[in-house]
């Protein structure tokens, strides 16, 4: 039975390219492993995409709502060279090319804070324009960021948003100053899911949450659901709602970021806990196969639309939806 009769149509929007090291990709999985299914460039990295979903309700067409943002067009030129970013080219541009204008978009939710994902809710000053937050470059030069959707709430995990503004990750430079610190002065709203687990508990391997998923639910607007899928960050969380074609659509955040992150061992050197991002991703299998779920992964360059079935081997495959 659905959660809500609030039904949404979708546009899979891709934010630009981005290039992030493969052996960090997979952790502990060896590079003459991995390399057998995705290649690495001169500089050990792959191309993985910033995927981002432009919702509109089919009753109330004028509610648009944007999941996930990309990193935006702030970074410095060294470090766009570092990651790969397309010259001119973010989640402003793809919103664009869909025929929405930025300022239509009323709600912009994230799955955390990492710069590749929130990046874009803030952008470059341009010229004639009155910053919203004045911020110091790397060179030491201040530099004005605008809200990229000024009439937009940003909803966030109120976990993920503490834990960025007190930079708890494995990583010296994923939660940016010049991301969160606008978010102060924004349209911030902080969401309070339950975790799969009780805090302090730490699940035997292949342990499933005792309390039902649909009770862990938060509706973030109608129709909309938020459920916290933690190890790459404690706060992340994946998006739930139903399409115009009755499909059960659910954003999959870096619990699972490419179709190569499928297996129980395939957690990446950026999480926070790589074992819970394993005993997450079983369960979060486990619900997608048993609810027939279109999954949009959030990193992959290729179809990022994927359902789930068991393999028989008591694991799980993915298969596009031509196949499904």
């Amino acid at each position: 039975m659905p959660l809500s009769s609030t039904r949404y149509s979708w546009t899979l929007l891709r934010a630009g390219p981005l290039r992030l090291d493969g052996g960090s990709m997979f952790g502990v999985v060896p590079r003459v492993i991995w390399s057998r299914m995705i290649d690495a460039d001169e500089r050990g990295r792959i191309e993985v995409a910033h995927n981002c979903l432009l919702l509109t309700r089919i009753d109330q067409p004028q509610t648009r709502v944007l999941i996930e943002t990309g990193s935006g067009d702030k970074l410095d030129a060294k470090t766009r060279d570092i990651f790969g970013l397309a010259p001119d080219r973010s989640i402003r541009e793809a919103i664009t090319e869909a025929g929405v204008k930025p300022d239509e978009i009323r709600h912009a939710i994230v799955s955390h804070l990492h710069f590749d994902h929130a990046g874009g809710l803030t952008r470059r000053v341009q010229p004639g324009e009155v910053p919203d937050w004045t911020s110091p470059s790397p060179e030491g030069q201040a530099f004005g960021v605008k809200f990229t959707f000024p009439n937009a709430t940003i909803h966030v995990q109120k976990c993920e948003y503490e834990d960025a503004i007190a930079n708890k990750s494995v990583m010296t430079r994923t939660y940016l100053r010049e991301n969160l610190e606008p978010l102060r002065h924004a349209g911030l709203r902080l969401i309070e899911s339950s975790p799969p687990f009780p805090p302090g508990q730490v699940p035997s391997r292949g342990e499933k949450p005792r309390v039902p998923l649909v009770d862990r639910f938060t509706e973030v607007i109608p129709g909309i659901f938020a459920f916290i899928v933690p190890g790459h960050t404690w706060g992340q969380h994946a998006l739930l709602f139903t399409d115009d074609r009755g499909q059960t659509v659910v954003f999959t955040p870096d619990v699972m970021p490419t179709i190569h992150h499928l297996g129980a061992a395939y957690n990446m050197a950026y999480d926070v806990e790589p074992y819970v991002s394993t005993i997450t991703r079983g369960w979060f299998l486990d619900e997608a196969a048993r609810n027939n779920w279109l999954l949009v992964l959030d990193h992959e360059p290729s179809d990022p639309c994927r359902r789930v079935r068991p393999d028989g081997k008591e694991w799980y495959r993915l298969v596009d939806q031509a196949t499904a």
